[in-house]
């Protein structure tokens, strides 16, 4: 890997085409890169929220999800190979549980915010869902694992759980939707 990142630019991608990991080009603009900079962008955000302090179960969390998004990011980037298992939905699941237990429920829809931590979980939360259509929008052409739109679909549920669990955690009520806001 060392020999092949030593040069940062080659100069290939000024026609507006980019390289895939099977050697193959396509438009920047194409749904399969719309699709890999989106998962970026969000491994991204979750970069920043690790900056914030937390419990290290979460952190170990975070951290695990990015190495899944990587992943992930690697198969859209290699058309045809599969990095993603089903298996890490499950997990996913299984701590989207663990934190959801200690929630109260809802009863109202809530607003982003709360904690700087809440606010940040919530922006990659949105950035997760428009990955997430984008995800969808390249399965309407090329193929793509059901596992890839599984656990992009589960992680903006457990980034809203998650959000929520940040609040609870700092004694924050979520910020609760008002119909009539307070002008």
């Amino acid at each position: 890997m060392a020999n092949r990142l030593s040069k940062i630019y080659t100069r290939t991608g000024d026609d507006g085409s980019t390289g895939l990991g099977d050697g193959s080009r396509t438009a920047k603009n194409s749904p399969r890169v719309e699709a890999m900079g989106d998962v970026d962008e969000l491994n991204s955000i979750i970069g920043v929220l690790l900056i914030e302090t937390m419990p290290e179960d979460i952190h170990r969390i975070l951290i695990a999800i990015q190495h899944d998004l990587f992943d992930l990011g690697g198969e859209l980037c290699i058309p045809g190979y599969v990095l993603l298992k089903s298996e890490r939905t499950d997990w996913l699941e299984q701590r989207l549980d663990q934190l959801n237990e200690h929630l109260s429920p809802l009863k109202e829809f809530i607003l982003p915010g709360g904690t700087r931590a809440a606010a940040l979980t919530h922006q990659a939360r949105t950035v997760c869902r428009r990955a997430e259509r984008r995800v969808v929008t390249l399965t309407q052409s090329e193929h793509v694992t059901p596992a890839v739109v599984q656990y992009i679909n589960r992680l903006s549920d457990f980034l809203f759980v998650l959000a929520r669990t940040f609040n609870r955690l700092q004694g924050e009520p979520d910020v609760l939707w008002n119909r009539q806001p307070a002008s």
